[in-house]
């Protein structure tokens, strides 16, 4: 008893003390969120047992290797911080707290520097870690070990190592039974989650749902893939019916090549001093589809500021974030250990070569796995272009464009599915030299002097644009033709400008272009005016996205005009198959004549 009563009084301070800290400072960096954490003492049961399981499962570790307590207390606290001041400027930047999937980019950042510590802080980043530093060699000085202190003579040198362990399993038994107890009470709206359950509970029951593997119970792209299948078989039974000897079904596939472009919407939308000729190819490519029949206008997209594999998930297998579950917020750890169907592989299973096109390194992401999984024939990542590409920080619109043009002219007689991943409009924006002297080529006006990224970004639009211009060229140019599908996979990170000028509600933009279909007749004018008179809604947001921190839901309601970024994959499928149709009958005109 003697022995409990000792190590009681002397363990206790430190671990009290440090379980209130962990509640402070939740308080105290996470109260500027809309939904801020609710009182620990309101919070269920279960995620209060978790927030005590976990600190005293982190302290007990800890101090088991330092064998100083107090040492440990800082330690763990500060771990704790860096995870709320993260979860902050991600809430800041891109309007979603931590995640549990996020702990994987802190060795990312560690990779790949430029793409995080920016939004962090440079000099944020510098400060923390030097006094993380000082802190571990000021505790590491002033405290002793355990087996040199007081208790350790009263009780024995190593009487604080069973009681510790002792600790440190119970309660990482008690945080992982209050995980399954947890799992099934969010509702995987991360803002909400958090609010209801605390930081801990939240992040616990979100890993315990991430466990679970992704199951799709069906297709959905298997009804369009199957359209093109009969197509092709009735085209060839139609040629045989004609006398004319049976054509291999690929000579009627036209190449497919789908763009998702970083960071890429409509910017004249929400701000009226953009040029309204800011991106003529992008008129002329809506406009087109539009006479066409095909998918274009805005695109509602799972992702807001970052997190492209959600929109690349989302456009790749057509499934929702409701079918994916917890897995909606990085599908790609699945993705990477078990094939799901998806659009490579539906369009390998018609006949296509398939291949993907990323500029930066295959292993983010996981993208040299899962792309093979997926079913992508070759991936061509960062090592097929040279920092003579680059434009800005990274590999330009045109490298791709140029590389997605020689895999066309190298196809030979084999039709090619091409998915291009683009990274030239990729944040950090205002590590870029702003440029001045063309302002007035994008922008009516001067910008105020915070928003000079908003002058980047548009730059890199005339870029994207360019790159419309350049692949529907090369497209239009080769005697199989093909179909362009170019979208968005979020909005730009541009707070200042976003609070100066006005946020977008997320939405992006995307087209269906094809080079055989025909158009109706009045296809005359193809400038913005045209393009505005055809479709009046394209220039407007939806009217109820007022309000701070809009969601996709609130965006779509009641606005017809807004493609799911879901049905983007079938609908490319479907314009396939027009393609397919149209080509046949073009075919035997010309046999006729």
């Amino acid at each position: 008893m003697e022995f409990v009563i000792t190590f009681v009084s002397f363990m206790v301070w430190p671990l009290l003390i440090g379980l209130v800290m962990t509640l402070g400072l939740e308080h105290l960096l996470l109260r500027q969120m809309i939904q801020p954490p609710t009182a620990f003492l309101s919070r269920p049961v279960s995620a209060k047992l978790a927030h005590i399981g976990y600190w005293c499962a982190s302290w007990s570790l800890c101090t088991l290797i330092t064998q100083r307590p107090w040492f440990s207390l800082v330690v763990v606290n500060a771990l704790w911080l860096v995870v709320l001041q993260v979860s902050h400027t991600k809430y800041v930047s891109l309007r979603e707290p931590f995640l549990s999937q996020d702990f994987e980019y802190f060795t990312d950042a560690i990779k790949h520097p430029r793409l995080y510590i920016p939004f962090f802080g440079i000099g944020l980043t510098i400060a923390a870690i030097s006094a993380g530093a000082l802190a571990i060699g000021l505790g590491l000085w002033l405290e002793p070990t355990l087996s040199a202190s007081q208790y350790a003579m009263t009780a024995g040198a190593s009487a604080w190592l069973m009681p510790l362990i002792s600790v440190l399993i119970a309660s990482i038994a008690l945080s992982y039974a209050m995980g399954g107890k947890l799992a099934p009470k969010v509702i995987l709206a991360p803002e909400f989650d958090l609010h209801e359950l605390g930081m801990v509970a939240y992040l616990l029951a979100y890993a315990r749902l991430a466990r679970r593997p992704l199951t799709p119970t069906h297709d959905p792209l298997q009804a369009a893939q199957r359209e093109v299948e009969n197509t092709l078989t009735a085209v060839l039974q139609a040629t045989r019916e004609d006398g004319v000897e049976a054509t291999d079904k690929s000579a009627f596939l036209p190449h497919v090549v789908s763009v998702q472009s970083e960071s890429f919407f409509d910017a004249r939308r929400i701000y009226p001093q953009v040029r309204d000729d800011l991106l003529p190819h992008l008129d002329r490519c809506h406009f087109t589809a539009l006479a066409q029949g095909l998918p274009c206008g805005r695109l509602a997209v799972p992702a807001w500021g970052a997190n492209t594999v959600r929109t690349e998930t989302a456009f790749l297998t057509g499934l929702t974030p409701e079918q994916l579950g917890v897995h909606q917020f990085n599908p790609y750890h699945q993705l990477a250990k078990r094939a799901v169907p998806n659009l490579a592989a539906s369009y390998k299973a018609l006949g296509y070569r398939t291949l993907c096109i990323h500029p930066y390194p295959g292993s983010f992401y996981l993208r040299n796995k899962v792309l093979k999984t997926l079913g992508f024939d070759e991936f061509l990542d960062i090592a097929h272009f040279s920092d003579a590409d680059k434009c800005g920080q990274y590999i330009s619109d045109a490298a791709v464009a140029a590389k997605v043009e020689d895999c066309l002219l190298e196809a030979g007689d084999t039709p090619l599915f091409i998915q291009v991943i683009t990274m030239e409009n990729h944040g950090p924006l205002h590590l870029e030299t702003f440029d001045n002297a063309r302002l007035a080529e994008w922008y009516e006006g001067e910008l105020p002097e915070n928003c000079r990224e908003l002058g980047i970004y548009l730059r890199h639009l005339v870029n994207a644009d360019a790159m419309i211009d350049q692949l529907s060229t090369a497209l239009s140019r080769l005697p199989r033709g093909g179909l362009l599908c170019f979208y968005g996979d979020h909005v730009p990170i541009m707070p200042e400008v976003y609070q100066t000028l006005g946020e977008p509600n997320g939405v992006t933009d995307t087209f269906i272009w094809s080079t055989h279909l025909p158009q109706s007749a009045d296809v005359a004018q193809q400038t913005m005016d045209a393009v505005r008179a055809a479709d009046p809604e394209l220039m407007k947001w939806a009217l109820d996205c007022d309000g701070a921190f809009k969601t996709d839901e609130q965006c779509r309601k009641g606005d017809p005009r807004v493609i799911n970024i879901e049905t983007l994959g079938s609908a490319l499928l479907q314009a396939t198959n027009q393609h397919v149709r149209h080509s046949a009958a073009t075919q035997k005109f010309r046999s006729l004549s």
